[in-house]
């Protein structure tokens, strides 16, 4: 972003990209060749290398957009209203997508972030195995010539056990 309107704003892929390597503890280009051999061996790198793509995509359009409404702005007034007014929300859109990404970016690196514990219970209790069914799906087995008991009588054995 040599020339681009976004320099006075920090360098939002840099800063981040810095914060993933630290995280990780290897390099960028390392972390995705990682992810590429074992996607499913670490779901949180995996996420953030997906989302970082998405960041950088972003960052690569608004860019672009940038770099045509500077373009457009240095024509002589009159000749470019329009189709400047046009790449003024381009860039705006740009700018709301990467910092969308930006922040799942930033959610994604945050272990603390608000939700990030109930995730992480959810994976667990994924990679748990299970040792039966969470509800009894079968009626118990009754020895024979037991009787079945009655819904009345049902309700009164529960009340007492209360």
């Amino acid at each position: 972003m040599s020339d681009g309107i976004s320099d006075g704003a920090e360098d939002v892929v840099g800063v981040l990209t810095e914060r993933i390597e630290a995280r990780f503890a290897m390099g960028m280009e390392q972390l995705k060749a990682e992810v590429a051999a074992a996607p499913t061996a670490n779901p949180d790198a995996t996420d953030v290398v997906k989302w970082h793509g998405l960041l950088v995509e972003a960052q690569s359009v608004l860019d672009s957009a940038e770099d045509d409404l500077l373009a457009a702005l240095e024509t002589p007034p009159g000749e470019a209203d329009d189709p400047t007014a046009g790449l003024a929300h381009r860039v705006n859109t740009a700018v709301t997508a990467r910092d969308g990404r930006a922040l799942v970016v930033r959610w994604l690196l945050d272990p603390d972030a608000p939700g990030k514990k109930d995730l992480a219970a959810e994976r667990l209790a994924r990679l748990r195995p299970r040792t039966g069914p969470a509800v009894q799906t079968s009626a118990p087995h009754r020895p024979a010539g037991t009787p079945a008991p009655t819904p009345t009588a049902a309700r009164r054995a529960r009340r007492a056990a209360r």
